[in-house]
This record gives C-alpha cells, structure tokens and sequence, in this order.
C-alpha cells in the first residue's frame, strides 16, 4: 500500500506528464512527444528506482544498528581531505619516530581499511538491481529515439529533469510542512 508521501509525488508526477504532453501536442509537433515520453519515463524510473533502493539500504542499516554519527567533518571535508592532512587541530609529533614503521603501518591501515566486502557494502545502493535496469531503460531509450530519428535533445533534456525537479519540490514542500506543524 502506497504511503501518503508516495501518493503525492505520484500525483505530481502524472499531473506534470499530462501538462507537458498537451502542451507538445497543441503547440508543437508530434514527433517531440516520443523524445518527451520516453525521456520523462526513463527519468522518472532512474529517480524512483534511486529512492526505493537507498530507503531499503537505510533501512537494513538501522535494522542492523549500523548508524555511524560522525559530526567531526562535513561530506565536503571527507571527500577532499579523506586522511586529514590539512587539519586545523596541530598535534605535536614526536622527533624520535621510526618513518619506516609509520609508512608501514599506515599501509596497513589503508589496506584493512578498504577490503572489497566493505566497498561492496558501500556500493549496495548504486548497485541495486532497481537502478541497473532504470539506467538501461535510460540508455535503450535514448539509443531508440536517436536510430529513428526522434531525439530532440532539448525535449529530451527538459524530460528528463522533470521528474527531479517534481519529486524534489515535493519531499522539499513535505518537510516544510511537517516542520510548521510541529
């Protein structure tokens, strides 16, 4: 059964189909409703398939208790200073260390830090077998409309951000009203 938030980016979704499949066929030609059909469909897959299968990794997370609450460094400082070498904190080394043994166990830090069960885990939600077959339906999609001559690349392109920005406006507009309510 459909959930509440769901039902509206359903909705949301459909409504801005329709809208923009009777404006192509009023205005335009309608050789552009194929480009804007099978753009906005494929897009609306990868999204909804992305959704589903981050919602199930979280979820088996926090079944498994597996929440790591790090607040030390931001995603930004993560990614570009992944050993946090430019550090504000100065710590005070000692002058009598062995640089032979700290390169060593550093390598071995590294090495059981990313064994390749761990970047499998990592990669479960980019994996998932929901998404593999949207990005195929994707690809299959654009090749269709370019062999027979079809893709109108800005059609296709406003397609296929539609989705996005619908389902974005959606889960922003929900939150803010569950942040005025409580």
């Amino acid at each position: 059964m459909m959930n509440n938030r769901n039902l509206k980016i359903l909705k949301a979704l459909v409504s801005v189909n329709v809208a923009g499949v009777l404006v192509i066929i009023i205005f335009f030609d309608i050789k552009l409703l194929y480009a804007y059909e099978i753009g906005f469909f494929s897009s609306t897959l990868v999204m909804l398939a992305s959704l589903n299968s981050y919602r199930r990794m979280v979820n088996a997370r926090v079944e498994h208790g597996i929440i790591t609450l790090d607040d030390s460094k931001d995603v930004i400082d993560k990614l570009e200073d992944p050993h946090d070498l430019y550090s504000e904190d100065v710590l005070v080394q000692e002058e009598d260390v062995d640089l032979v043994e700290v390169v060593k166990e550093e390598r071995k830090k590294l090495k059981d830090s990313r064994s390749v069960g761990q970047s499998l885990k990592d990669a479960k939600g980019a994996l998932s077998v929901y998404r593999l077959g949207a990005y195929g339906v994707l690809i299959l999609g654009f090749f269709y409309l370019n062999r027979h001559g079809l893709l109108d690349i800005w059609t296709y392109i406003l397609a296929l951000a539609l989705p996005t920005i619908v389902i974005v406006t959606v889960l922003v507009k929900e939150k803010e009203t569950e942040d005025t309510i409580q």
